[in-house]
């Protein structure tokens, strides 16, 4: 009887039990499922934040495109018509390092044995250092910038000291060519002087690695130019020289040069730096740019600017009318002329003789007020507006002006400013009457600036005739070119020195445009301490050194630049000619 009792209290027993069990089993599985659902959930979670994050910073290095792998540390410098200036390549360099062999000498041969090898196939190297080099024991570049062919010579001289690592480098095709537009990069990545300094941040940033900064200049017409301009500066003997092609309606410089230049690939210590004695002598290092740098009293070239404010101003209303051409005292100072010009001029005769005495009366009856309003108008007491780091700043006098500093700054004498200053004024002059800045970005037709009136259209229009009547008949008859219509004019200026000017230190200048009829281009010339020798005919003037550069340069450039030789046309002087009868029938002779 207590067996059959006992039966079902075992069996209830059993059963909660395996009731137990199974509610335990599916509690511990609904546990896990939640866990899982949990952690699939948290994942979900951090791969929504990481594409939010990734979304705003960008990709990491390691999750970079091959693309990006692919593009330099630093973008490509174009010409205007896509010619590549400046570019970045990966290229080997030789490295000592002295640590490459874990055991005994960081050599396998003596360092003179090593000195030996490598000048054999780096003839330019200096052996005493190469040897001081590998005697020190500490690492260091032997050389940066060898050629594959290069690298496996010196790999087959056995030394595991010597490496090869593959690194960026900044290289120039067109060598020294627009040196100074250009400008070079340091050891450090940085761009340093022209337009690598300028474009330093947009040159590294995303946009700018990938796509080339496009520059105005047009390497053909910088060759040109350079090219003629180291051809002067031989034939005068002259120290130094510098010019600009500037587009008279956009302000863009399509070729900028100073001589002597330097090469960006192989930038020497001396080439940014003088020494102290060098600098008292007046001597500038070759990286220094003459064009935008270094200022000038420009003489004579400053004339055609006296007499568009005075045609302006409606002093001169009458280009016939005669002035005294003696000898000007004013004060203690007496104004004269290179030579006799005659007992009297007009303003045709003015500019076509260049004479001091007359432009300085134009000037006296014009007003310094008036004088000085139209510099500041061509922002010449300013330092040149143009993308460059290197701007000099005019040595500009402030207040008003004296009647003697008009009459000085009228020919050039009394302000200093840039040649690129001069280039900028004279494309005001013959375009129309309208300045606008320099710039080596190239313009689209929309971004072309507006610029400001200064000349009135008329006033530039009499002045396009008086440039081309100088070349045509004056001190600027070295400048024509058969069938380009050049204006220009002249000017020669000594340099300032110790104790006043320097009497045998001149700087010569030709201010030009081209052509006459439509002016679309200004050139200017200039040589800084010519001398006068055989192939000058002993002359010291720009009649004898610059003009003539220009005369050699526009054959070359206009051509490229669509404009070809034309001797059907030519700007309409004929209701002038009247006025300088001698000049026409000796030319005519």
């Amino acid at each position: 009887m207590n067996a059959i009792t006992a039966i079902p209290t075992t069996v209830t027993v059993g059963t909660r039990r395996l009731v137990n069990v199974r509610q335990r089993s599916l509690l511990v599985a609904k546990l896990r499922t939640l866990w899982v659902l949990a952690v699939f959930m948290l994942v979900g979670v951090l791969a929504v934040l990481r594409i939010l994050w990734l979304g705003v910073t960008g990709p990491s290095p390691r999750d970079a495109s091959l693309d990006a792998w692919l593009t330099p540390s630093r973008g490509e410098i174009v010409d205007r018509n896509g010619v590549p200036l400046a570019r970045e390549f990966r290229v080997y360099s030789l490295w000592f390092n002295p640590k490459a062999m874990t055991e005994g000498s960081a050599l396998v041969h003596t360092p003179d044995e090593v000195a030996d090898g490598l000048t054999r196939i780096f003839p330019d190297l200096d052996r005493d250092e190469v040897v001081a080099r590998l005697a020190s024991g500490k690492a260091g570049y032997i050389r940066k910038s060898l050629l594959p062919e290069e690298a496996n010579k010196v790999h087959a001289l056995g030394e595991p000291a010597l490496e090869f690592p593959l690194e960026n480098t900044r290289f120039y095709p067109q060598g020294s060519m627009a040196a100074h537009v250009l400008g070079y990069v340091d050891s450090y990545g940085k761009g340093k002087v022209g337009m690598e300094q300028a474009f330093d941040k947009q040159l590294t940033s995303p946009e700018g690695r990938s796509t080339p900064s496009v520059l105005s200049i047009d390497f053909r017409v910088q060759s040109a130019l350079e090219d003629e301009l180291a051809e002067g500066m031989a034939l005068s003997q002259a120290k130094g020289a510098a010019g600009v092609v500037l587009d008279v309606h956009t302000g863009e410089v399509l070729a900028l040069a100073s001589l002597p230049t330097f090469d960006p690939n192989h930038v020497k210590p001396n080439d940014m730096v003088v020494s102290e004695a060098a600098a008292k002598q007046g001597e500038v290092p070759r990286g220094f740019n003459r064009v935008t740098n270094q200022v000038y009293e420009l003489g004579s070239t400053f004339k055609p600017i006296a007499v568009a404010a005075a045609i302006d101003a409606g002093t001169i209303t009458d280009l016939g009318r005669r002035w005294s051409a003696k000898p000007l005292h004013v004060g203690r100072f007496t104004i004269r002329d290179s030579h006799q010009m005659g007992d009297s001029l007009n303003v045709p005769e003015t500019l076509i003789h260049s004479s001091n005495v007359v432009t300085a009366q134009i000037a006296d009856e014009l007003g310094g007020e008036r004088l000085k309003q139209t510099m500041e108008s061509l922002a010449m007491n300013q330092r040149p507006q143009i993308e460059l780091p290197a701007r000099g700043f005019p040595i500009w006098p402030s207040g008003k002006w004296p009647r003697l500093r008009t009459m000085t700054v009228s020919y050039g004498h009394g302000i200093a400013v840039t040649p690129l200053h001069l280039a900028t004024a004279y494309a005001a002059l013959v375009n129309g009457g309208i300045w606008r800045p320099a710039t080596l970005h190239k313009l689209d037709a929309a971004q072309v600036p507006e610029g400001r009136r200064v000349f009135k259209a008329a006033t530039s229009a009499r002045i396009r005739q008086l440039l081309r009547m100088i070349v045509r008949y004056g001190t600027g008859r070295k400048a024509d070119a058969p069938g380009f219509r050049i204006g220009g004019k002249t000017g020669s200026a000594e340099k300032p020195g110790n104790g006043g000017y320097r009497h045998h230190s001149l700087i010569s200048t030709f201010a030009a445009a081209f052509p006459m009829d439509e002016p679309r281009y200004v050139v200017i010339a200039m040589m800084d301490e010519p001398q006068g020798t055989a192939a000058t005919s002993y002359q010291r003037t720009a009649a004898w050194n610059a003009a003539p550069v220009v005369q050699r340069v526009v054959p070359r450039i206009g051509p490229l630049l669509g404009i070809m030789p034309d001797e059907t046309r030519d700007i309409d002087i004929s209701d002038l000619k009247p006025l300088i009868p001698n000049e026409v029938n000796e030319t005519e002779e």
